[in-house]
């Protein structure tokens, strides 16, 4: 088994050994020109990946198309929405200010990297400008352009992502609740969670903490 593992960059080489197709290095930049400012003004959803003590996170991040703000083209201005007050994020930004994003824009085959550093500013009229609803984020991630580039669509295509008739019937996957009361039940040191009743007010909890 372990003839077969890769432990170095020539074992690489011989496994791939086509040159790397020029428009691959042309498209990386090191700031959000006009183009890639729109693919990041269209995106709803991105996935935020950090480093920490513990080990590397990767985060689901959601709002409405624009929530990520170019403020020029080396900054990036994202409002930290409710979540679950795990902070995985947050917590790793202050270990390690390097982080990775995934920009994904429904119906778009491309995706969309950026790498940067991240600071975290509680500035008060930076936050109120991020207002919804009534409600301010606790803070906005400061990120510092360092690289932007778009991955062509062959993972999407090859996910038939965006195929409405490719969209799996929930019902048919383990609900929130269900996991947590599988996870609970074989745990001594946690009540068995009531999950039936976790999945019952799930829907409203969302709804009413969004913001």
């Amino acid at each position: 088994m372990t003839d077969h593992i890769l432990t170095c960059p020539d074992d690489l080489a011989a496994l791939y050994p086509n040159p790397i197709a020029p428009a691959s290095v042309a498209k990386e930049i090191d700031r959000v020109d006009a183009n890639y400012g729109a693919l990041i003004a269209a995106s709803p959803f991105f996935v935020l990946a950090t480093n920490g003590p513990d080990g590397l996170d990767c985060s689901p991040r959601g709002d409405m198309p624009g929530f990520v703000r170019l403020r020029d083209a080396k900054t990036l201005l994202i409002p930290d929405r409710r979540g679950n007050n795990r902070l995985d994020s947050l917590r790793n930004i202050l270990f390690d200010n390097r982080i990775g994003m995934l920009f994904l824009i429904p119906g778009y085959g491309e995706t969309l990297r950026v790498n940067g550093t991240a600071t975290l500013s509680t500035d008060p009229e930076l936050c109120a400008s991020f207002a919804m609803a009534g409600k301010l984020p606790a803070c906005v991630i400061v990120v510092a352009v360092e690289s932007v580039y778009f991955q062509c669509s062959r993972a999407v295509v090859r996910a038939d992502l965006w195929n409405p008739a490719a969209q799996v019937d929930k019902r048919s996957l383990p609900s929130a609740g269900q996991i947590l009361r599988a996870i609970t039940e074989k745990n001594d040191t946690v009540e068995t969670f009531d999950g039936e009743a976790y999945d019952k007010a799930l829907p409203e909890r969302v709804k009413a903490t969004l913001y």
